[in-house]
């Protein structure tokens, strides 16, 4: 009997760890991606989209993960009704022929437990660039309201807006841009 139990033992210790893949709907409530850029070398102007969609699906233990997320470009928030329209235009975001920016990645680096950075494919006015976004924060745990586990990050990455065929008025508004992306998503 005691044989069998040491037999037990050494098989159960020779299983490797299942993977637990889990797949989270981002919460369009507490999801801001937003941009930042220089004007005219007097400040630093900042904006956001109010409307973002999309899906995490994670593999703790594996450390795998995927990313697919459309913002909505006519939800565009400068902090002004004029602005907002002006950036809508064919200049910059072009919102009714582009509706969607999206980006979508199925390559997540971990460094410990936690997310480290995220490369894939940032898609604006039809312009697709690899990105890396780096995860400055991490964290995923039980929800205390929806009563279910969530995961959040803040991520940002640097892109020129030249790329992406939205470069009005460069150098004067800088072709530089910082994304930053702040998400939380709540498990399906």
């Amino acid at each position: 009997m005691k044989r069998i139990a040491i037999l037990a033992a050494a098989v159960s210790l020779s299983i490797p760890a299942f993977a637990a893949l889990e797949t989270f709907v981002i919460d369009n409530s507490h999801t801001y991606p937003s941009f930042a850029y220089t004007h005219m070398g007097f400040s630093i102007q900042q904006s956001r989209f109010d409307k973002t969609a999309g899906k995490v699906t994670i593999d703790r233990v594996a450390k795998t993960g995927s990313l697919d997320v459309s913002i909505d470009t006519k939800s565009v928030n400068t902090g002004s009704d004029v602005f907002n329209g002006h950036i809508k235009g064919e200049d910059f975001f072009n919102v009714e022929k582009f509706p969607a920016i999206t980006f979508k990645s199925s390559n997540f680096k971990f460094d410990g437990d936690k997310v480290a950075s995220i490369t894939g494919d940032l898609t604006i006015k039809g312009i697709t660039k690899p990105v890396t976004l780096t995860v400055s924060s991490f964290n995923c745990g039980p929800h205390p309201f929806a009563k279910k586990d969530a995961c959040g990050a803040n991520a940002s990455t640097k892109i020129k807006r030249t790329e992406f065929n939205a470069g009005k008025f460069v150098p004067g508004v800088s072709d530089e841009v910082t994304l930053n992306i702040v998400v939380e998503a709540i498990k399906e």
